[in-house]
């Protein structure tokens, strides 16, 4: 029998994303600290699942703050009203 895991919590054990996003937030790490420690979340969680017999881990479930927004951005369902708002942000 196969074993699947439909979420894990994402914030680390030690709620470092937490901490790394108030963090960036306040100017005292950059981009680059945060997405580090993000990997080493993502890396810790898979092996944690890996270990306990897990057979299929789901992937690129780390969202920093937000993964319902996160999902919207991805699936394009942003309400138009939103539209210049994501303009700006992706320039």
């Amino acid at each position: 029998m196969l074993t699947q895991n439909l979420g894990y919590p994402r914030i680390g054990s030690q709620r470092q994303l937490k901490k790394a996003s108030e963090n960036y937030w306040a100017g005292k790490i950059g981009q680059d600290e945060l997405n580090e420690t993000a990997r080493k979340i993502r890396e810790e969680n898979w092996q944690t699942q890996l270990d306990a017999g897990i057979d299929l881990i789901p992937c690129d479930d780390l969202s920093f703050y937000d993964q319902v927004l996160d999902t919207s951005l991805f699936l394009g369902v942003i309400p138009q009203r939103y539209s210049p708002v994501l303009s700006q942000d992706q320039q």
